[in-house]
């Protein structure tokens, strides 16, 4: 695996939240270059061969415990109970927003590696206009996506959305919004957008996960949140926290929340998940792979997966895939403009 430890800073006072970006940011730029050579000899030692039902490596674009980690090992389990594969490794490769196994992935001369990627990164690489972009690999398949949640503590003021738009529109930079990673933001700034709100007037406090974006509402950091479903629903499920509004384009199957479309907001930006390979990958190899996932969402393992991940299944071939990618840059590249005013 590979890993970037950041050496720990002196002691000194909390920078502001954009001072904090800027040096997280640095030191992405900076470790780049070393990460991706490790990141590159990993992937290299895990294949062991090119033949992709003999070994298989999928690699998992962030740290071990994420939304695509959890993608990564859930497919490699259906994969190897329904012996799909002769031997199948994840890989993690953490960093810039899952733009270093972008460029890892993009530099590979072998073709049995499949990468998740998808909404995260194409809105990391807009955000840090990186040099690792979703087009230099190869789109296999998209698999599923996930939604998410607009959510408030359990005791805040706000009843329903249009309460929680009424309060930010009367003054967006006292209403906090917090979130587990760039999706989230884009979510805010889409429904800002489609209630007449500045984004860039709002106060946004990034965390580092979904886990620290909970702790914010309840410590009275943030006041709101577009969360990750998987996420924030057992928490609405429990009490803590209040669910508003589903990012989604159609009612789900078992939740008692209203869609944002449905509350006249339209808004249903999803966090989408898709497989790509390296460039070297042919037509008759693109074939393989996609046939390969077929096979493996197909299993009972993996339905059970898309259950307990409250997943959505969106299968969509390698050539609408491209398609569908470029459509998705150009909407999320409008997005960050709007951040940026």
């Amino acid at each position: 695996m590979a890993h970037a430890d950041e050496p720990a800073p002196p002691p000194e006072p909390p920078p502001e939240p954009s001072r904090r970006r800027a040096l997280s940011i640095g030191f992405g730029v900076l470790a780049a270059p070393v990460i991706a050579a490790a990141a590159h000899q990993s992937i290299t030692a895990s294949a062991g061969g090119t033949n992709v039902r003999s070994n298989l490596t999928l690699v998992a674009p962030a740290a071990a415990g994420g939304g695509w980690d959890a993608f990564q090992r859930e497919m490699q389990q259906a994969m190897r109970s329904n012996s799909l594969v002769g031997n199948v490794q994840v890989v993690n490769i953490p960093g810039a927003g899952g733009t270093i196994a972008l460029g890892s992935v993009a530099q590979l001369d072998q073709p049995n590696t499949l990468m998740v990627g998808g909404t995260g990164q194409i809105a990391a690489q807009i955000q840090f206009d990186t040099a690792s972009v979703i087009s230099d690999v190869t789109p296999i398949a998209r698999v599923v996506e996930e939604y998410a949640l607009v959510t408030v503590p359990a005791e805040s003021p706000y009843e329903d959305l249009d309460a929680l738009v009424e309060g930010w529109a009367a003054d967006p930079a006292q209403l906090a919004w917090t979130g587990g990673g760039s999706f989230d933001q884009l979510v805010m700034t889409d429904l800002a957008l489609a209630a007449g709100i500045d984004p860039g007037q709002t106060t946004y406090i990034p965390s580092d996960g979904g886990g620290e974006a909970i702790q914010a509402l309840l410590n009275g950091t943030a006041q709101a949140t577009a969360g990750g479903f998987a996420d924030m629903y057992p928490q609405i499920e429990s009490g803590r926290l209040r669910g508003l509004g589903v990012v989604a384009p159609e009612p789900l199957d078992g939740i008692d929340i209203p869609t944002l479309v449905d509350l006249g907001y339209d808004v249903t930006l999803t966090n989408w998940r898709a497989m790509f390979a390296p460039p070297v990958v042919d037509e008759d190899q693109v074939a393989e792979l996609e046939l390969l996932l077929e096979e493996a969402v197909a299993t009972p393992e993996w339905k059970d997966a898309v259950a307990r991940n409250y997943w959505e299944e969106v299968p969509l071939g390698s050539a609408d895939l491209a398609q569908y990618v470029t459509e998705e840059t150009e909407r999320i590249a409008a997005l960050f403009e709007e951040i940026r005013g």
